[in-house]
């Protein structure tokens, strides 16, 4: 598996929410990544806390709303900005 950066984190909530991903390609790819992904060094915490939560997204009450997807780009963009 490749490095995950933010970028790669950003493309893949995009791509679930264009429908290029169903929820169950991207809780795959998520609980994949906790496994043996490595993630980009200077943002591993944002990496991985967001990955987390995509990887609880198939239980019922975690969910993925379109809210959590939008908190959830922001974050992978912009918080290691500061």
């Amino acid at each position: 598996m490749e490095i995950i950066t933010k970028d790669i984190l950003a493309r893949k909530i995009l791509d679930y929410l264009h429908h290029k991903l169903t929820i169950d390609q991207l809780v795959g790819w998520a609980e994949q990544a906790m496994i043996d992904g490595e993630y980009e060094e200077d943002a591993f915490d944002v990496i991985s806390d967001i990955i987390a939560q995509i990887g609880l997204a198939d239980v019922r009450a975690f969910g993925l709303l379109w809210a959590d997807c939008e908190k959830h780009l922001k974050e992978a963009r912009l918080r290691n900005l500061n």
